[in-house]
């Protein structure tokens, strides 16, 4: 079973033949709302919207442990996260899609690790390489196949939202490597790691960071929805794909 976390721009997957959707309770909570079941291409498929399927969820407000507790028990193959980002990198400009290799974690507050009792041995997951190395090569494999231009790497810092960043944050995020800027990043990479799940991000550029490319005096939120409705067309293109290299 290959699982897709579906993010701003993504609330529902019209190319899943959906057979059931089922409320899965866990030790952390409910996820951010039923579970959707069916199948791509033949494929089984499980989805789930990250801020809920009426994209009612703000970022900081999210049950990550209970979101990919719930997907963890249905023991998914693959787990894929689709999020937007702002682009601070001078070529990830609005509608390019990308495939982080590492993050950078800005969050505070957020409920973000399982390990977090003193009843238990304290526990270190190693993370220098947060992604699964075989979820990104499927992924990249899925945009090939699909004819679809994906970038290969980036580095993602995930801020806390919900507001937008200041030109000036901007600038400490680029100083400090980050090539994109997003709001849900983390502690959702971490905790499937702690699940030991195969997990890996599409990156939607929805925009230009602030003070980056034509948003120097401001991001012009009404063009975003825009943009990210003619991106997910061809992320949606590329799960088809994926599908069918996860069913190889």
């Amino acid at each position: 079973m290959l699982a897709i976390i579906g993010g701003s721009g993504m609330t529902q997957l019209p190319c899943l033949e959906i057979s059931h959707r089922q409320i899965i309770r866990t030790p952390y909570g409910e996820p951010s709302g039923p579970l959707t079941f069916g199948k791509i291409r033949d494929r089984d498929v499980v989805f789930l919207a990250r801020h809920g399927h009426g994209h009612t969820i703000p970022p900081h407000a999210i049950n990550y442990r209970a979101n990919l507790w719930a997907l963890h028990s249905l023991k998914p193959l693959h787990v894929i996260a689709v999020a937007s980002v702002g682009g601070i990198r001078s070529d990830l400009a609005p509608g390019r899609l990308v495939v982080p290799d590492q993050i950078i974690d800005y969050t505070y507050g957020r409920s973000f690790t399982y390990f977090d009792s003193t009843e238990q041995r304290v526990t270190h997951i190693d993370f220098t390489l947060p992604y699964s190395q075989q979820t990104r090569a499927l992924l990249l494999q899925g945009a090939k196949n699909a004819n679809t231009e994906i970038i290969d790497g980036g580095v993602y810092a995930a801020t806390q939202g919900p507001r937008l960043e200041t030109a000036a944050e901007i600038n400490r995020l680029e100083r400090d490597g980050a090539d994109m800027v997003g709001m849900t990043g983390m502690p959702e990479t971490a905790l499937a790691r702690e699940l030991e799940l195969n997990y890996a991000t599409i990156a939607v550029v929805a925009n230009y960071a602030a003070g980056r490319g034509t948003n120097v005096n401001g991001i012009p939120l009404k063009e975003i929805n825009a943009v990210l409705e003619q991106a997910m067309v061809r992320v949606r293109n590329i799960l088809e794909h994926v599908v069918s290299c996860h069913g190889d």
